[in-house]
């Protein structure tokens, strides 16, 4: 496979291979593109929780992005765990000073498949203001969809409200995950100021679902570093996230990963 398309992924680490940087590097591999990394956070976890957390400093984070742009480049941002004010501020310092033309895919990481929160509620407000607001795309499932619109989400009417009002704060781009809801099929709600598209798939009924966000949207960077408009980015994406948990290993006693190594053409 030829291997076209940088991506730099800003996001934690998870030690049983099953989401963030991990899940993110195997994503964009699998799909032919070129990962790159500045880890956030160093977690303790597997299929059952995250057990602990151990915040990478601000600085040395900026240091990981500043010299993998400066000498490899990137044609894509991917940000996933970013749990602090403190890194949401220095990330966006690098963005700015350095990628501030680069297509940017926000996955905002607030609370791990288990429960555990994995943003400070303090920071949300900088989540907002300066990451969502620059985003080429934000990728929120519905708990965090309701936390960055700061509206309850009850019905389809509802998702596109809140994806309008994430959309109001200077994103281009919302795609508002639908596994939380309970319909059949599914529904992943796009909203651009040009309209709302819905892509539609069968529902997955598996327990196999960890790391699904970070894989998605590290998928769709990677179609966007590749050159590829948003709807086919995205219409790829899901079909890799749809055949790796259909394929999944079945490993793990809680929410098993994905089989990332599943081939899709294309």
């Amino acid at each position: 496979m030829e291997m076209r398309g940088r991506v730099l992924i800003v996001a934690g680490s998870d030690s049983g291979g099953g989401a963030g940087i991990q899940a993110d590097i195997k994503a964009v591999t699998a799909l032919g593109g070129f990962a790159m990394t500045a880890v956030t956070a160093l977690t303790a976890q597997n299929t059952q929780g995250v057990f602990g957390v151990h915040a990478v400093p601000p600085a040395f984070v900026q240091q990981q992005m500043r010299l993998v742009l400066s000498d490899l480049g990137a044609d894509c941002l991917k940000l996933g765990m970013l749990h602090a004010s403190d890194l949401i501020r220095a990330v966006a310092a690098v963005i700015a000073e350095s990628a501030p033309a680069v297509p940017l895919v926000v996955d905002p990481v607030m609370v791990a498949k288990g429960g555990a929160a994995l943003l400070d509620p303090a920071a949300l407000e900088d989540l907002r203001g300066l990451l969502v607001a620059r985003a080429s795309l934000v990728t929120p499932n519905l708990p965090e969809a309701e936390l960055l619109a700061g509206v309850t989400i009850t019905s389809l009417a509802d998702r596109r409200r809140a994806a309008e009002a994430i959309l109001a704060r200077g994103a281009r781009a919302v795609l508002l995950k639908g596994g939380h809801g309970d319909e059949d099929p599914l529904i992943d709600l796009l909203v651009t100021p040009a309209g709302a598209t819905e892509f539609t798939s069968p529902r997955l009924r598996t327990r196999h679902t960890h790391g699904t966000g970070c894989t998605l949207a590290s998928a769709i960077a990677t179609g966007l570093a590749q050159g590829l408009d948003l709807a086919a980015a995205i219409e790829r994406a899901r079909h890799y996230v749809h055949e790796a948990m259909r394929s999944a290993p079945g490993f793990g006693a809680g929410h098993g990963p994905l089989n990332h190594a599943v081939t899709v053409a294309g």
